[in-house]
């Protein structure tokens, strides 16, 4: 696997033992024709705090490889585990946000938060539940809202109530399926900069799908790129050391950042271009 390095800057902790491993991990699905593999011979290693982007083209296997640290699905072949234990089911430990948001539409922004806190964490005083809920809340901004129903809140706003939600049981790895796909470019913009604001509060460890180039290099420390499927792994990675906290504007003027753009958009686009 090829690494590119933009620079000699390290900006995260590095310790012996991964927090978050995938080794040699395949899936592999029976069909009526024979084994479709999805995935094939994926290494990956993860610290803890790292901020992780997956891109790659549709069918390359990215929601796989989050279904299995997910814990909603197990590799065929290979183990992934976290802080050296196997995932083998979903858990309070690994959140995931979803495009589509997933929110209760018969339950305000508040009490869908508040059902994932009473769930998690049914031991602790309503005062408690509460004040977990009301924190959440107001990190992504919806204190006036939180009495609003999905269907009365903008995309941005119904995915502030899913990432709130997410973090309230506070996971130790929070996971993004193209959060920020269906919405607008300014609104996207704004909820990219608060995400970075919440991962920069909280230093949790996340894992994003994108198929957006800018976002990845923006948002990312590392960006995880995957060949075309079947049996797609991982073609290159993309080591990105610019400075946090990140400045957009600054960052375009960045002749490196051009440089590792090229480089994502030549392997996707050349080397692993689709062909419809």
């Amino acid at each position: 696997m090829q690494t590119l390095n933009s620079t000699t800057l390290d900006t995260l902790p590095q310790t012996n033992s991964p927090f978050l491993e995938l080794k040699n991990v395949s899936k592999v699905y029976p069909t009526p024709t024979g084994d479709y593999t999805v995935i094939e011979n994926i290494d990956l290693a993860v610290q803890e705090g790292e901020f992780i982007c997956v891109i790659g083209h549709s069918g390359c296997g990215k929601s796989t490889l989050l279904n299995m640290i997910s814990g909603f699905t197990e590799p065929t072949t290979g183990i992934v585990n976290l802080e050296d234990n196997p995932i083998v089911e979903p858990g309070p430990d690994r959140m995931v946000v979803f495009q589509n948001y997933a929110l209760l539409p018969w339950k305000t922004a508040y009490e869908n938060v508040h059902l994932a806190v009473e769930t998690v964490f049914p031991n602790l005083s309503k005062a408690e539940q509460d004040a977990i809920t009301d924190e959440h809340i107001e990190m992504v901004g919806l204190t006036e809202a939180a009495n609003k129903r999905p269907n009365e809140l903008s995309g941005g706003m119904k995915q502030r109530v899913s990432i709130a939600r997410a973090l309230a049981i506070r996971p130790k790895v929070l996971i993004l399926d193209e959060p920020f796909g269906a919405l607008d470019p300014s609104t996207r913009e704004e909820l990219q900069d608060e995400l970075l604001e919440i991962w920069r509060d909280h230093k949790i460890t996340v894992l994003m799908i994108t198929h957006d180039i800018d976002e990845a290099l923006y948002l990312a420390d590392r960006v995880v790129m995957m060949t075309n499927g079947p049996a797609a792994t991982i073609g290159e990675t993309l080591d990105l050391h610019f400075p946090r906290p990140r400045n957009r504007g600054r960052m375009m003027e960045d002749p490196r950042y051009y440089e590792l753009r090229n480089e994502a958009l030549d392997f996707l686009y050349r080397r692993y271009a689709h062909d419809d």
